[in-house]
């Protein structure tokens, strides 16, 4: 099992940027899809990005394409959201999530019972 931790969360005005990291621990880390959730006050946690083990392969929910780029830097089992042109709808509470899928779509419908999560970093978008 791969231990993820996220950090980079903060409160910014809109229109602003921020970047994500996620570090994993386990030797497995690479042969994850890893990606990205998020969970606004009182709405279901959403999928936001996903990326397959190479970084050759990324996939978007509608709302952030164009906005947020999902990267990852396997020799140190890091993985990345970069924020761009934030919303106030943007705010929630950002997830890092990981699992051995067979590509990244997949990753879109997993739940927190299945792979691995973090403890979620909280992002704040003022208008």
């Amino acid at each position: 099992q791969v231990q993820l931790a996220e950090s980079g969360g903060g409160e910014v005005q809109a229109g602003g940027s921020l970047r994500l990291s996620c570090v994993g621990s386990g030797r497995t880390f690479s042969e994850y899809v890893m990606g990205w959730f998020r969970q606004a006050p009182g709405k279901e946690r959403e999928f936001v990005a996903a990326i397959n083990w190479s970084g050759g392969n990324t996939y978007y929910t509608n709302s952030v394409k164009g906005r947020f780029t999902v990267s990852r830097d396997n020799a140190k089992n890091m993985v990345y959201l970069q924020m761009n042109s934030l919303k106030p709808e943007d705010t929630a509470v950002y997830y890092c999530a990981g699992a051995n899928v067979p590509g990244v779509t997949y990753l879109r419908a997993l739940t927190p019972d299945q792979g691995s999560w973090g403890q979620g970093t909280q992002v704040t978008v003022s208008s």
